[in-house]
């Protein structure tokens, strides 16, 4: 069963993965109000350059990418990797387990979901 709840909506691209890990959810380029609402600029940040990272999602987390460009292969998943880069919003789910490929150098705000 796909953790996915059908979908998505404009201009958010949904990866369905198996139950074991989760969905990674890709939001380009979402609307300056909608940042602000988040509060993406308060969360710390993060960059990292070109290279490869197994990373492994203990809880949800939400990504908001200043620069930079990634190609993430998500375990377990026949879709192949998920794009994204500067301007994109993007969701790893709790349980999320992926390797990014960091194509260009990244500069992102990060926040965890407490729950």
């Amino acid at each position: 069963m796909a953790s996915s709840s059908g979908s998505a909506a404009p201009g958010v691209d949904a990866v369905d993965v198996p139950a074991a890990t989760a969905a990674v959810t890709v939001e380009r380029r979402p609307a300056a109000a909608r940042l602000s609402e988040l509060g993406v600029r308060s969360w710390p940040k993060w960059g990292g350059p070109p290279g490869r990272y197994a990373l492994s999602y203990g809880s949800r987390q939400t990504c908001y990418v200043v620069r930079g460009r990634v190609s993430a292969a998500v375990e377990g998943s026949p879709g192949g990797a998920v794009q994204f880069g500067a301007g994109d919003l993007v969701v790893f789910a709790r349980g999320t387990r992926c390797t990014w490929h960091i194509v260009s150098a990244v500069d992102m705000h990060y926040a965890f979901d407490p729950s």
